[in-house]
C-alpha cells in the first residue's frame, strides 16, 4: 500500500475507533485481474470432437472471456462449425498439417505462444488423451503447477477434483498466474453447438520442430456409439467367463438398446474386450443416462468410472455383490440365462 494511502487509512480508523464506529478498510487489490480463459478444442480428420467442448462449458463457470483453439490441416472449417457453440467469444485456429496427430512435442509450444500472446488468465482442456497428453508439458513450459480432472469450480483459483479413486474429495487453491486444467466431461456437459456466433481468427503458429514421429495407429472401428458421450452404456466383466461368450452377449444386447459397449478392467485384461472399451479409474469415465452391466463384482476402480451415470443396472448372481450398493435396478442370476431374455423382450418392443 502507498504511504498516503496508508496515512489515510490509519488517520480514518483513529477517527472511527474515537466515534466507536465499526472501522471500513478499503481493499487494494494489486493484482486484481478479469478471468480470460483459452478452452482447447479436439479436432481429427476435419471433425470435431464434442466431448472436448466441455472446456467451454468450465470455462462458463469461470468468468470472463472465453477463446476456443484448434490446430491442425483444413481446420478453418471445423472452427467454423464450433464458431455456432454458446459461450465462446472468439475462435483462433492454426492452419498446419504437422498439428493434427496433436504430438505434443510441438503441440504443446504452439499453445504456449498463444496463451502469451493472449495473456490468459486459465488454460482448458478435456481429461481425454489428448488433454493428458499435451497438458502437462504446456504447465510445464509456463511453469504452473497442472490442476488434473476436476469435477467443480468454486471459484477463479479454487477447483474440486476426485483422488483415491474418488473415495476422497480434494478441494485446490491456485496461485499461479496462469492456471492450467483439465476437466472430466462427465462433470461438465458439452454446451449447445446451435447458437453462438464467435469471432472467428488465425492464431500465431512457431512452427516448432518436433522431437518425435506419428508412424502410425491401428484403431478398432464400430458403428455403434461412441463409448465416451453415449447415452446408454452395456458393460460386461470378468463374469461372462469367456471372449467368446463376451462376443455371444453383449453385443446383441447393445444393439437392442441402441448403446455402446463397455467393459471392466478384469475383462479387458482376460482377453474378452479390447482395452478402448474399458470403463473405470484406468480406463473411460462415462455418465450415459443407462448403464446397464453384467458379470461385473463392483471393483472401486470401476465405479470410479461409471458412479455419475443417472440410471444404474446391474445383473449379478451374487446378490452381495458391491455393484448392487450402487445400483438403482439390481437383477441377481444367472448373466447367461438373463441377458439373452432381457435381449429377447427388448428386441420385441
Amino acid at each position: 500500500m502507498l504511504p498516503a494511502a496508508r496515512n489515510s487509512v490509519l488517520r480514518a480508523a483513529r477517527t472511527q475507533l474515537r466515534q466507536s464506529q465499526p472501522i471500513a478498510v478499503p481493499q487494494y487489490s494489486a493484482f486484481a485481474r478479469l478471468a480470460s480463459t483459452l478452452a482447447i478444442l479436439e479436432q481429427k480428420d476435419g471433425k470435431l470432437n464434442p466431448a472436448s467442448l466441455s472446456a467451454i462449458t468450465a470455462g462458463t463457470k469461470l468468468g470472463g472471456s472465453i477463446t476456443a483453439f484448434l490446430a491442425g490441416s483444413g481446420v478453418k472449417s471445423v472452427a467454423d462449425e464450433a464458431a455456432k457453440a454458446k459461450g465462446i467469444e472468439k475462435i483462433i485456429y492454426v492452419e498446419n498439417g504437422a498439428y493434427d496427430k496433436a504430438l505434443p512435442e510441438n503441440f504443446a509450444p504452439l499453445l504456449v505462444e498463444n496463451i502469451k500472446k493472449g495473456g490468459y488468465t486459465h488454460v482448458v482442456a478435456g481429461h481425454s488423451a489428448f488433454g493428458k497428453n499435451i497438458m502437462p508439458r504446456v504447465a510445464a513450459l509456463l511453469d504452473s503447477q497442472q490442476i488434473s480432472d476436476i469435477t467443480a469450480i468454486e471459484g477463479e483459483d479454487t477447483f474440486v477434483r476426485p483422488i483415491y479413486a474418488g473415495n476422497a474429495i480434494l478441494t485446490v487453491q491456485s496461485s499461479d498466474s496462469t492456471k492450467v486444467i483439465t476437466v472430466r466431461g462427465t462433470a461438465f456437459p458439452a454446451p449447445e453447438t446451435e447458437g453462438g456466433s464467435a469471432a472467428v481468427e488465425e492464431g500465431v503458429d512457431p512452427k516448432s520442430e518436433a522431437q518425435s514421429e506419428w508412424v502410425s495407429e491401428d484403431l478398432a472401428k464400430s458403428d455403434r456409439p461412441d463409448l465416451g458421450s453415449a447415452e446408454k452404456v452395456v458393460s460386461g466383466g470378468r463374469g461372462l467367463k469367456s471372449k467368446e461368450e463376451f462376443d455371444r452377449l453383449m453385443p446383441p444386447l447393445a444393439d437392442a438398446l441402441g448403446a455402446a459397449i463397455g467393459a471392466s478392467r478384469a475383462a479387458v485384461d482376460s482377453g474378452f474386450a479390447d482395452n478402448s472399451l474399458q470403463v473405470g479409474q484406468t480406463g473411460k469415465n462415462v455418465a450415459p443416462q443407462l448403464y446397464l452391466c453384467a458379470g461385473i463384482s463392483g471393483a472401486i476402480q470401476h465405479l470410479a468410472g461409471m458412479k455419475d451415470s443417472k440410471v444404474i443396472a446391474a445383473i449379478n448372481k451374487d446378490p452381495d455383490a458391491p455393484i448392487f450398493q450402487v445400483a438403482d435396478v439390481g437383477l441377481v442370476g444367472d448373466l447367461f440365462d438373463k441377458v439373452p431374455e432381457l435381449t429377447e423382450k427388448l428386441k420385441s418392443q
